[in-house]
């Protein structure tokens, strides 16, 4: 009897054992903190239709030739902009692509803070659309004092990084070999929303000298 006994304790004893370890294993993957969000993208980028991206509730509502419902670099770049909820950052050399000037203004017309720095001389070419920006309110900064503003990097919500060689043009999605990277590491992230910030503030209009008068006041 006492044999018997022992054996039920220790039977249970070890399912009590193997539920614990369960409960507790559980327990640890709640309380893991999701993976980071490391991806990269390359480009050119396959031609295809956009509207499914911006009219998720009408993806079949246009009727243009292009491929319909494709996944592309293009179109992941698209989603991680418009994922933006508060705020989106722009410090960019080139802007002249029509689909991404879209994913801007349906994010600055759904109450988003939009800023963005663009290179003073690019900003004005044929095709750029930072005067569409400006024209619907977006407070757009040239950034001036450098032979070229190069940078080409986006700041979802001051916590995902989007950057790399890709210049915001039709030709650098759909021609050139290009790469972009898209981050939430914060050691790669804060140091970019510091640039952003620096230039931002040198380069306010109402706040600053031209550095050409600059120059004279110091000779």
């Amino acid at each position: 009897m006492s044999v018997m006994w022992t054996v039920k304790v220790v039977g249970l004893g070890v399912v009590a054992f193997s539920l614990s370890v369960e409960l507790l294993w559980r327990l640890l993957r709640r309380l893991k903190p999701p993976a980071t969000l490391n991806e990269v993208l390359f480009f050119p980028s396959e031609v295809a239709c956009m509207e499914h991206i911006f009219s998720p509730a009408s993806p079949n509502s246009c009727c243009c030739p292009l491929p319909h419902g494709v996944e592309t670099s293009f179109t992941h770049l698209l989603r991680f902009i418009l994922s933006a909820s508060s705020s989106l950052d722009l410090c960019l050399f080139s802007f002249s692509n029509m689909d991404l000037c879209r994913a801007v203004l349906y994010l600055y017309r759904r109450k988003i803070t939009v800023r963005v720095l663009v290179d003073k001389e690019y900003s004005v070419i044929t095709g750029s659309q930072v005067g569409a920006l400006r024209k619907a309110g977006i407070c757009v900064r040239n950034v001036g004092r450098y032979v070229h503003m190069h940078h080409k990097f986006a700041l979802v919500d001051g916590r995902r990084l989007i950057t790399g060689s890709l210049n915001w043009t039709l030709a650098a999605v759909q021609c050139n070999s290009e790469n972009v990277l898209v981050t939430e590491e914060p050691r790669l992230v804060q140091p970019f929303v510091r640039e952003f910030c620096r230039l931002w503030a040198d380069n306010d209009p109402s706040q600053n000298v031209p550095f050409s008068d600059q120059n004279v006041a110091h000779n």
